[in-house]
């Protein structure tokens, strides 16, 4: 039987939301009022797992009588407070951000990005083809994950998720200042000389798939990988007696990479190498 802890009873705040009366329990923020009121806000360094870094920009919102736009993930809702999604200039502003991360980086793989690229009508293309990027193969050194750096949008996610808010290996951390920053192993060293213990948490919340599953990044080369026909089973790993939960992604009877649920109470969406790796013996012919 799996524990759940009990809280105290939070009170609810009234606030206005694009016009309409609205109710959240305290500590909510204005992307959990948006969510709860079926609004679609975009989000790529937002993390149910993890604490708000504000590092993509491109879910603000419009709060009235506030100088600057206010990034939803973390801006906490207030009483009384009026709240607009949709204003010209939060989507503007969106629009700004959209253009400036697929003019440098490859969101080629982030999940709903060409959707919001639409939507917002960004043209990233207008910066030309001489637009900063990285222009860097993907780092290909293990048989577990791939590297690929292109598709960074530094959103510090792997770096919480290796660091003090989960793994506490501090395997990745940020090389270089200012327009040269780019996340890298700790003294950019390389991956088997680092504290790395391939845990692949840093896969699991990395919002635009610059980590990614060796298989699954070995299926997009080949053309071959395809989310829609695949299926999920959650189980419970058989390596030890913690009992955690994995969600196997099945294509065509072959299992393709191994996640965990993020609202499980033992593994909040982490694993061990051995979890999230080690699948390989089920499918041995």
């Amino acid at each position: 039987m799996t524990a759940i802890p009990l809280q105290l009873p939070r009170r609810l705040l009234e606030f206005t939301l694009d016009g309409q009366e609205t109710r959240v329990p305290e500590g909510s923020t204005l992307l959990d009022a948006c969510r709860a009121a079926g609004k679609d806000i975009p989000t790529l360094c937002e993390g149910d797992t993890l604490a708000p870094k504000n590092a993509c920009r491109v879910c603000v919102v419009e709060v009235e009588g506030a100088r600057v736009l206010a990034p939803a993930c973390s801006r906490k809702a207030e009483a009384g407070m009026t709240v607009l999604t949709d204003s010209p200039r939060a989507r503007h502003s969106r629009k700004i951000v959209l253009e400036l991360l697929a003019s440098s980086t490859d969101l080629s793989t982030t999940p709903r990005a060409a959707e919001w690229i639409k939507e917002y009508k960004a043209k990233p293309e207008r910066f030309g083809p001489d637009a900063a990027r990285l222009d860097e193969e993907p780092k290909i050194d293990n048989d577990l994950y791939v590297r690929d750096y292109d598709k960074c949008i530094q959103c510090y996610k792997c770096v919480d998720a290796c660091g003090e808010q989960w793994q506490n290996s501090f395997a990745i951390s940020v090389a270089g200042r200012g327009f040269d920053a780019r996340i890298s192993t700790e003294h950019d060293a390389p991956l088997t000389d680092s504290a790395c213990v391939y845990c692949g948490n840093c896969i699991e919340v990395c919002p635009t798939g610059a980590l990614s599953f060796k298989s699954e990044f070995d299926m997009r080369e080949a053309g071959t990988w395809n989310e829609e026909i695949q299926t999920e089973t959650t189980t419970i790993c058989a390596y030890c007696g913690v009992g955690c939960n994995l969600t196997l992604h099945v294509q065509e009877n072959e299992i393709v990479k191994v996640t965990s649920p993020h609202d499980n109470p033992v593994t909040h969406g982490n694993l061990c190498i051995k979890g999230r790796f080690g699948f390989q013996h089920v499918q041995e012919r």
